[in-house]
């Protein structure tokens, strides 16, 4: 028989790039699930982390920034997963930068469901950057104009300031419902994913700012026993000229990468990992949906 006193559903989190989307959701579930650099565009998929808390169950879908200023096929399928996205979901979190509106905020104005259809939140961010706290009310006058939220919640996620507070305001909007995951359960990704992703974290804060966006990695093969976890890693730049900037002198800027994702899958699984990573040239993918397919793109 169902359980009517639990709460169980789907929770977007959207905004412009670089807003600290994946900050927020990490800290919300307490886990590293979304990678995070200080580039726009590091979300590429979208990513559900779930927390189980009292009688209340949230699956957090962190999605790619919403993207107008650059074209591409990557950026296309990225801004179709966000629309789908906030189609199927049962709240949606409008993270907008405390003190900061933009072009790529208003652009997502648009994609935000009618206020009358679905609970929208909200969230200003980065709030511990404010030193005013008094222009936050004329600030958040002013986007409420633009759209009638639910709820305003200013946070800090890397301070953890009124996140509680905003995951009862969720909590109250989702609908009543069995749990959909176990109670321990932090994301439906799987650890060769979120290895994937956590390599791909530290191309981006480790090298210039061109590589990162035309590389993705890829897991050709993971084989795990008891004493560890063997892994063969390729990275797929679009550019001869993007091996060298990769490798960096003698190889050290790769050998760099590779070690600190591979300390940081360890700490993850819980036991040795034994990480080989390439590097392949393939031009042109991230203009190509077909081959975004093939790479794991959604």
């Amino acid at each position: 028989m169902e359980n009517k006193k639990q709460r169980c559903g789907f929770v977007a989190i959207v905004g412009r790039p670089n807003v600290g989307k994946s900050t927020l959701t990490n800290a919300l579930i307490g886990a590293k699930i979304s990678i995070v650099s200080r580039k726009s565009q590091t979300t590429r998929h979208p990513i559900q982390g779930v927390l189980t808390r009292d009688n209340a169950q949230f699956v957090f879908i962190d999605t790619p920034g919403f993207q107008t200023r650059h074209g591409g096929a990557m950026n296309r399928m990225m801004n179709r997963v966000v629309v789908q996205t906030l189609s199927d979901v049962d709240v949606v979190v409008h993270v907008v930068e405390a003190g900061k509106w933009s072009e790529g905020d208003e652009n997502v104005l648009p994609l935000l469901p009618p206020s009358d259809k679905k609970h929208v939140i909200l969230v200003l961010s980065k709030i511990d950057a404010i030193k005013n706290k008094a222009e936050l009310f004329e600030f958040t006058t002013r986007i409420m104009a633009k759209y009638q939220y639910d709820a305003v919640i200013p946070v800090s996620a890397v301070k953890n300031t009124q996140l509680t507070i905003l995951l009862d305001e969720i909590a109250q909007r989702l609908p009543h419902g069995e749990f959909m995951f176990d109670e321990d359960t932090l994301t439906d990704r799987s650890m060769r994913f979120i290895s994937a992703e956590i390599l791909r974290e530290k191309i981006f804060r480790l090298v210039g700012d061109e590589l990162p966006y035309a590389s993705t990695v890829v897991i050709e093969e993971w084989n795990e026993e008891d004493k560890g976890i063997h892994i063969n890693a390729c990275v797929v730049v679009e550019r001869e000229s993007h091996k060298p900037i990769l490798l960096g002198a003698g190889g050290q800027h790769m050998k760099r990468i590779a070690t600190e994702a591979r300390q940081e899958i360890a700490d993850m699984v819980g036991k040795p990992v034994f990480l080989e990573v390439f590097i392949k040239v393939r031009k042109g993918w991230s203009e190509q949906e077909s081959t975004l397919r093939d790479l794991g793109y959604e």
